[in-house]
């Protein structure tokens, strides 16, 4: 039996919610997880690139036991008291790795529905969702992988993840901008503060609840507010060159609702109002041109839809 599992992309923290809110995009990595026939045969995991215009090698990731998408079934398996012994796992990625897009979590998440379901559903999502949080290490990628749309989670002390889905007004519009260079994400945490100041926690707190009201009530000019931070793009714009210098010249162009980074970095997500998108192109292109960096931009609308089995 083969299961494959379809997870789309994700961007995490949307400015002020670092770890917490995240969003979905109709960008997808396909995971496939069969039990092999022939005994001995091992683990067998082959990984491949189906982005026909971005070429990366993938060379570094793993294709052993030290896979993610591998660990994460290990820990489905262990839960119900079983061990993975043969087992084919074949991922087709479309999502850019190291961007901030949450390549990761959409094969840790595709992996897990999938072995789930081969193994006869054998636990639910809330289990899900846990055990690929302990994997990723934060749940604001994962949710919206589960799920779809816009979300804010939490990882609780127990393990769980309490998460919600938030509203999003279609008129505002998303667009990509992803350089043509990798960041590891450990790279881009190693880069924060273990301790942030009391006045910055308050910003960000202050922050997020205006994002949450701004989401309900549709208030674009509240959202312009609500996008900004203090705890972790300040500390992360030097391993970004160019980000200070974007956010602050799309700061004058009509249309533009507010910049962030995607996630660890280094893609930008920008909102918008649909207006704008020649000159956004061009602010952004121009300065990354000056840092010798190459753009793509992708415009696209929140995928409202979670992982699905194919």
């Amino acid at each position: 039996m083969k299961v494959s599992v379809k997870t789309p992309a994700t961007i995490a923290n949307l400015g002020p919610g670092f770890d917490s809110f995240g969003l979905a995009l109709p960008l997808y990595n396909i995971v496939s997880v069969e039990e092999t026939v022939l005994p001995g045969s091992g683990i067998e995991i082959n990984i491949i690139n189906e982005k026909n215009n971005e070429e990366r090698n993938i060379i570094d990731i793993p294709t052993d036991k030290n896979n993610i998408v591998y660990k994460a079934i290990e820990l489905l398996y262990n839960f119900i008291g079983q061990v993975p012994n043969e087992l084919k796992i074949t991922i087709k990625t479309q999502i850019p790795i190291s961007r901030g897009l949450g390549s990761s979590a959409s094969v840790i998440v595709g992996g897990l529905i999938a072995a789930n379901e081969l193994l006869g559903r054998v636990t639910d999502e809330k289990v899900l969702l846990s055990i690929a949080t302990e994997i990723e290490g934060h749940p604001d990628n994962i949710a919206p992988a589960f799920k779809g749309g816009v979300m804010m989670s939490s990882w609780e002390e127990d393990g769980s993840v309490v998460c919600r889905s938030l509203p999003w007004n279609d008129d505002w519009k998303l667009m990509v901008c992803i350089p043509d260079y990798e960041l590891n994400t450990d790279v881009s945490r190693s880069v924060l503060p273990k301790e942030v100041p009391m006045a910055s926690a308050i910003y960000n707190l202050k922050r997020s609840a205006m994002f949450v009201d701004a989401l309900y009530n549709k208030d674009e000019e509240l959202l312009k507010l609500a996008l900004k931070d203090k705890l972790h793009q300040p500390y992360r714009e030097k391993l970004v060159p160019g980000l200070n210098e974007i956010t602050n010249n799309l700061k004058h162009v009509n249309g533009v609702i507010g910049t962030v980074l995607c996630g660890a970095g280094p893609a930008i997500l920008i909102i918008y109002n649909g207006i704008g998108v020649s000159e956004i192109k061009e602010i952004v292109s121009n300065t990354w041109d000056y840092f010798n960096v190459e753009t793509s931009f992708l415009n696209l609308p929140i995928e409202k839809n979670g992982a699905v089995i194919l």
